[in-house]
Parts: structure tokens; C-alpha cells; sequence
């Protein structure tokens, strides 16, 4: 177990914590004492901001007030409730405002790019992925490829796996070397949902456009996690969602990002909606689709007015705590978490993550050398919130804005009675 010189450190970590107030921002769950139970699964859905529930009740108040007026109403402002947003998010992956829209989900944007960015041909048809990459990914992927008539069976490509199960960037570089003569894309995960593992955009985009292969990133495990640059990394689209490290809520609503480069070319097909059109033209409802200019030309539905309001109100914490800081905290508190579990758990526990800071975000994926059925249950009565991976990984994303060192050393000591 941890001791009392490393409570006195964890104490003494979190009294220079600069960002410490952040948490008192937030609604924690709380355990059976009515304190904040360890909440490390913002990886998976962030809590609820103290200033979401203003931001929602306010949109209320306006539903309530205006009835459909709120559409023309200029106090109400619906009509580009998704700016704000859209032009939050872009600051936090690296982005020009013109190339990124906010509305929809993840998968559903995943599709709305895929049908402009992949482009098979009957001598490039394939898609290079990372080995194990999140599941929607590979659904959407694979649907696609069906959909021009291709195999996907035969027709993606995951690099190959490293020993904690995810593909490594110089594996990656290689797979993708190797196989660009029969790729028609790369799509990734900016940080891999299983294992944590980071991957630098810059150097795939680099080698996949010398080959003529287009790039899309997955960035919902890494925005307001870890420093994005799309823009300057020269990636062709992202998409990410607002639920995870965002703390929009549960369903947020999505991102999507698209090079600048990009937003001319009219031989780039694209599956059209009524709001991807002008917007100066837009409720004149013209029977000819004219695409909005930029990224918000590809957004297809109307976005949730109620559901932009909490994910604005979190994306405004980010802008006050500056993601510099929100970064070197999360180093500096997957570091400390880092060395107790070597130190204390010792051969019971392989930190699966890559050690790197630079390789890694707001999370350690932990290889439990012991029955899971057992520790799981064991962590959940202990307040402890993460989550499990089959067979035997524990997914442990403590983050910047809400998270403690002592809550570190404390869920080592749980995570040690655990496992006995």
C-alpha cells in the first residue's frame, strides 16, 4: 500500500495545483459517504459542469418564451447557437474556425466524411487503420467499403499490434509504406480508445499524401485531452465527439473538421443536408443544394439548440484553464499515478500505455494479472469509477480539470485491496 510520505506528496502536489478550483466546478458522483467518489472515466462520459445545467436551463427558458420565434428571434440566436461552439472547438484541435462545425454524432459524421474522402478505385479500394481501433470506426469503415462493392474483409488493414495491443506509429509508417499502393485511405485514432497510445498526425499525413492517400483522425479520445494541430498537420478531416474528455453530457453533440484545402473543390462529393446549406439562403428552402462555406458545408441535420448549450458552457472551462495547462497537469498526474502502481503493485500490474508522456494522453490501461470478475466488483464498491476492456485491461483516465493527485494514490491503495 502507499504510504504516508507519498500521501504527504499527493497532498502537497495538490496544494500547487493551480488548476484545483476546476474541480469544484463540477458535479462529481458520490459515494456511500456522501463524498466525490474517484471518478476516472472521462475517457468514457466527463461529469456534468456546474455551468451546464444554467446554459440548458437558459435554452429552456427560450424554447419556453419564443416557440419556434427562437429561430428568427436575434436575443435567442439559434440559428448559429453552433458557432460558439464550432469556433471553441476549433481552438482546441489546432484548427482555422472556417474548418470545423459542431452538430450530429461521431459515427454519423464519420459517414458524412467517409463519403467525400473515400474515393475506391478498383486498384485502391483498401483502408489502413490502427490495430484495434474503436469499433464504431471499423463498423463505419467496413460499411462503406461494402457499399462500393469491395470486401472489407480483405480490404482493411491494421497495422501491426505492438505488445499492449495497439499499433505503434513506426508500424503504422511501415504498414503504410508498404501497403499505399492498394490504399484509398488512413484513418485514426488520435489516441487509441484500449490502450491510450497517442499518434503524432504529422509524420502519417506526411507519407500517406506522398502516396496520393488521403488522412482522417478520430479524435474523440484526444480533444481537450492532448495538443491537436490538424490544421498545420495537414490531415484532410477529423471527427470527434463532445461526451468524453469534452464533459458535454451523454449524446453530446459532435465535431467535425475539414481541411481548408478542401472547401473549394467542387469534384469532392458529399452527402448534403439542408443545413450544410448557405446559410443567408437557408430558409428559403431553394430546391438546389449550395454548400455553406468551409467545414459547416458539410454538416447535413439541424443541431440540437438544448444540446449545444452544456457542451458550449464546458468548452468555455477549457478556454479559461488553457489546454497548456490542462496538458501539463495530465502529465504530471498520469506520471504520478504511474510510478505508485510500479511501485506498489509491482508484477500484479502491467502499465500497457506507452511509458512516453508524448505518447500518451489523460489515460493508463492497466493489465490485471488476476481475475477481473473478482477486482472489477471489488473497485466498483470501493468508489472507484472506470471501466473494464475484455479480457483483462482497466481503463483509467484521470483528468486534469477534476482530478486529484491524492486521488491518485488513493485508487492505487483500492486498486492493491482489489486485487489482494
Amino acid at each position: 500500500m502507499t504510504t504516508a510520505e507519498d500521501r504527504a506528496e499527493a497532498v502537497a502536489l495538490d496544494a500547487e495545483d493551480a488548476l484545483s478550483p476546476f474541480r469544484l466546478r463540477f458535479f462529481l458522483p458520490q459515494d456511500r459517504h456522501g463524498h466525490a467518489a474517484i471518478y476516472f472515466a472521462g475517457h468514457s462520459l466527463g461529469p456534468q459542469p456546474f455551468a451546464a445545467r444554467g446554459a440548458m436551463e437558459e435554452a429552456l427558458d427560450e424554447w419556453a418564451e419564443l416557440g419556434v420565434a427562437g429561430w428568427s428571434d436575434r436575443k435567442a440566436s439559434w440559428v448559429t447557437a453552433d458557432a460558439t461552439p464550432a469556433a471553441r472547438s476549433a481552438r482546441l484541435v489546432g484548427a482555422h474556425p472556417s474548418e470545423v462545425a459542431v452538430g450530429g454524432t461521431l459515427t454519423g459524421n464519420l459517414h458524412t466524411l467517409l463519403a467525400s474522402f473515400y474515393r475506391p478505385t478498383a486498384a485502391r479500394h483498401a483502408v489502413l487503420m490502427e490495430a484495434r481501433p474503436f469499433p464504431s470506426d471499423r463498423y463505419a469503415v467496413a460499411s462503406h467499403i461494402d457499399l462500393h462493392g469491395y470486401d472489407a474483409r480483405r480490404s482493411i488493414v491494421e497495422a501491426p499490434s505492438a505488445a499492449a495491443g495497439s499499433a505503434s506509429l513506426d508500424a503504422l509508417l511501415e504498414t503504410l509504406e508498404r501497403e499505399a499502393h492498394r490504399l484509398a485511405l488512413v484513418l485514426v485514432g488520435a489516441v487509441n480508445y484500449l490502450t491510450g497510445e497517442s499518434f503524432d498526425p504529422a509524420p502519417i499525413v506526411r507519407t500517406a499524401h506522398a502516396h496520393g492517400v488521403p488522412v482522417g483522425v478520430d479524435a474523440a479520445h484526444a480533444v481537450g485531452n492532448v495538443p491537436l494541430s490538424l490544421h498545420d498537420a495537414g490531415v484532410d478531416f477529423a471527427a470527434w465527439c463532445g461526451y468524453k474528455y469534452l464533459n458535454g453530457g451523454p449524446g453530446a453533440p459532435a465535431g467535425l473538421f475539414v481541411h481548408e484545402r478542401h472547401h473549394l473543390d467542387e469534384a469532392l462529393p458529399r452527402l448534403a443536408g439542408w443545413w450544410g446549406h448557405r446559410l443567408d439562403d437557408r430558409f428559403r428552402m431553394p430546391p438546389a443544394f449550395e454548400p455553406e462555406a468551409g467545414a459547416a458545408g458539410w454538416q447535413v441535420s439541424t443541431p440540437s439548440v438544448l444540446a449545444l448549450a452544456p457542451l458550449s458552457a464546458s468548452l468555455g472551462l477549457f478556454e479559461e484553464a488553457g489546454l497548456d495547462a490542462v496538458r501539463s497537469k495530465s502529465v504530471a498526474l498520469t506520471g504520478y499515478i504511474e510510478r505508485l502502481v510500479d511501485r506498489v503493485l509491482g508484477d500484479r500490474v502491467e502499465i500497457v500505455t506507452p511509458r512516453d508522456p508524448g505518447s500518451r494522453g489523460a489515460q493508463l490501461s492497466l493489465r490485471v494479472r488476476a481475475d477481473l470478475d473478482t477486482v472489477f466488483p471489488r473497485l466498483v464498491a470501493a468508489d472507484v469509477v472506470c471501466d473494464r476492456r475484455e479480457p483483462d485491461i482497466l481503463r483509467v483516465a484521470p483528468a486534469a480539470l477534476f482530478n486529484t493527485f491524492d486521488e491518485g494514490r488513493r485508487f492505487v491503495d483500492r486498486l492493491a485491496a482489489a486485487i489482494g
